[in-house]
């Protein structure tokens, strides 16, 4: 998880303050001031989340300072926890997706992250919205263009080195940097801007799971007191920043906000994720034309070099022909290749078999062999990929496929189909019951009708890789 990413970081002696101790504010205290934080965030017009690493732990992320932090244990010369799965396989939290809502509902502006785990994007945030300050691990960016790339491996480098791609977008081609700060590295003047412009204009800003120890990140949320607004602070160490605070909640982050969206009487969407492959058949007829030679590969939608991290194994079959072989491709590249009579027409069954991390063990895709390749369609991306995700939610499970792009390479005589997939779906009534959030019997806080009384605000949607 997180681990890889302290490793990658120069060595310094001095990391600030770790081994800090927990605190727990009382069931009743805790309750009065989740009311009191819900009425301050159903008065806010220009409210701003400023997130630390306390809201990924629950992710499964360790956080750096805590009592079994990885900076913690690294000063004590403990063994440092093992991962319960991979880094590019963690899941948006509970905190994340409240936050998601409540920026769909208009209520929440801005979102300031001092992580790198790039789960605010994957949560939905959109990126106009969001300053990653300290970089993302799963992004690399052109210096050239300034085109962003999302990507469903973690980036190999930090320290805004070069990477080993290259941009794709028309007319550039520049080497791609990663986007992760090493402890010298400036802010990006791009997330500080926007963070500091929105913390100027807040009258609430909600710090949450951070420590609020790393400069100058940690003095972005004061920038709000000189317009009269507000800050609240929800971690369970004490921070250098609890005195400006007009309010200080020790506890859980998840248990705090589930709370004041039970208050606020507001569903936390449920999460789904889609990860994206591409199948590209490429055909050529034997010298006597009698035959196909044919190549399949399965490869990632970044670029056919680029890993495929969420795929274990591939297993081809012919359903309608068994005079053809079966064949498993146990690692990468996936590619079978093979010979098939230029007259048949035929199915191809490509079992997608998932690795650790996903939620279920795999997909099947149908694909029609013919001799002629199809021709390109349009695809209403959005559209689709909405109603894959509709299909998750009502089913309850992921595995759901479907096509969303495809077009032939006539140099190369290929045709390629872009397929999105649904690896993982969670939904968080299920975990705000396990908070064991207690009922609000003598709330102060107007439960607020469901989202009819907010604003859904337009907005473009945020370019992902595909």
């Amino acid at each position: 998880m997180s681990l890889g990413y302290a490793e990658k970081l120069s060595y310094i002696e001095d990391v600030g303050k770790v081994g800090m101790k927990e605190h727990f504010d009382p069931p009743v205290a805790l309750h009065q001031k989740i009311e009191r934080l819900a009425v301050m965030i159903r008065k806010s017009k220009h409210l701003v989340a400023f997130t630390g690493a306390g809201i990924s732990t629950s992710c499964g992320i360790p956080d750096f300072r805590g009592p079994e932090g990885i900076w913690t244990l690294q000063r004590d010369g403990k063994a440092l926890p093992q991962a319960s799965l991979p880094f590019h396989r963690a899941m948006p939290g509970l905190t994340h997706m409240a936050l998601v809502e409540l920026e769909k509902v208009n209520i929440l502006k801005f979102v300031i992250s001092q992580n790198v785990d790039g789960l605010h994007l994957r949560s939905g945030i959109p990126r106009e919205k969001l300053s990653e300050l300290h970089g993302n691990s799963f992004m690399e960016t052109c210096p050239s263009c300034g085109t962003e790339y999302l990507r469903d491996f973690e980036v190999e480098t930090i320290g805004l080195k070069e990477t080993s791609r290259n941009c794709s977008a028309e007319k550039c081609g520049a080497k791609l940097q990663d986007t992760v700060l090493d402890w010298e590295d400036a802010l990006p003047p791009r997330e500080m801007t926007l963070a500091e412009d929105h913390c100027s204009k807040a009258d609430l800003v909600l710090c949450l799971g951070t420590s609020l120890q790393i400069t100058p990140a940690c003095n972005l949320p004061l920038k709000s007191l000189r317009g009269g607004g507000k800050i609240v602070i929800v971690n369970l160490q004490k921070t250098p920043k609890d005195k400006k605070a007009s309010l200080v909640i020790h506890g859980f982050v998840d248990k705090v906000i589930s709370g004041v969206m039970n208050l606020l009487n507001m569903q936390i969407p449920p999460f789904v994720r889609i990860d994206y492959l591409h199948i590209i058949i490429a055909k050529a007829l034997s010298t006597d034309e009698r035959y196909i030679n044919w190549t399949l590969r399965v490869t990632s939608s970044h670029g056919q070099k680029a890993p495929l991290p969420f795929i274990k194994s591939v297993e081809i079959s012919f359903p309608d022909d068994e005079k053809y072989k079966a064949a498993i491709l146990e690692e990468a590249p996936f590619q079978l290749k093979r010979r098939t009579e230029r007259t048949r027409a035929f199915k191809i069954g490509v079992l997608i078999n998932f690795m650790e991390g996903c939620g279920c063990a795999s997909t099947e895709i149908g694909i029609p062999f013919e001799a002629k390749d199809s021709t390109d369609s349009d695809y209403n991306q959005d559209f689709i990929l909405q109603r894959l995700k509709e299909k998750a939610i009502a089913d309850s499970c992921c595995g759901q496929n479907a096509v969303i792009g495809r077009n032939d390479l006539s140099v190369t005589k290929s045709e390629v189909t872009v397929y999105a997939i649904v690896t993982n779906i969670i939904n968080y009534a299920s975990v705000s019951k396990e908070l064991k959030i207690e009922p609000f019997l003598n709330g102060t806080v107007k439960k607020r009708k469901r989202s009819s009384n907010f604003t859904r605000p337009s907005r473009k949607s945020t370019q992902v890789s595909s």
